[in-house]
């Protein structure tokens, strides 16, 4: 089965497949790097697609951003190797420790909850983070496959992060449906 645009997101509550326009194939990864990481790996051997478009939530580092982003650059916020290597780098590995596409904010992923400041997210000028989007651009580049990803901003990474993601998490499903149409389009 092939199909030209794989929307890849974490949770069904995040978007719902029934509102997806018909031709768009969805697959929901799962929650962290790894469980994104094998969906994604094994998305593209079903599905073959010709884009790849990741959209979920995000907390914000930056406090002047809202609603619906477009990422530009992703970094892993928890590979932590140093002396082995500078964080966000993974040690005697010599795939790209950024992806870019066509955004301009940077997410850093990782596979925690953020609830506290971080003084190196903002020396690395990250502007929201999430917990798939490494893995997944990751994928999509080994493979070679253009890729783009949305986060909606549903809280502000502090200790309220929690109960202000299960508020929101699907707040940003009618934003992402209108920027998928117009892409579509």
């Amino acid at each position: 089965m092939k199909t030209d645009l794989l929307i890849i997101t974490a949770l069904e509550s995040e978007l719902k497949r029934d509102i997806l326009p018909s031709g768009v194939e969805i697959v929901y990864s799962g929650i962290g790097k790894i469980n994104a990481t094998l969906a994604s790996i094994k998305a593209i051997e079903l599905f073959a697609p010709r884009r790849i478009i990741n959209f979920g939530t995000a907390g914000k580092i930056n406090p002047q951003l809202h609603g619906l982003l477009e990422i530009g650059k992703v970094i892993q916020r928890d590979m932590e190797t140093e002396p082995l290597a500078p964080r966000g780098q993974t040690p005697f590995c010599t795939r790209p420790y950024e992806y870019v596409s066509s955004g301009q904010f940077v997410c850093g992923s990782g596979d925690s909850f953020v609830t506290a400041p971080d003084p190196w997210l903002h020396s690395q000028g990250v502007d929201v983070v999430d917990m798939e989007l490494f893995a997944i651009a990751y994928v999509a580049n080994n493979h070679q496959i253009p890729w783009q990803s949305f986060k909606y901003i549903t809280d502000d990474a502090n200790e309220h992060s929690g109960n202000e993601w299960h508020e929101k998490v699907n707040h940003g499903e009618e934003l992402f449906l209108k920027h998928l149409k117009q892409i579509l389009s």
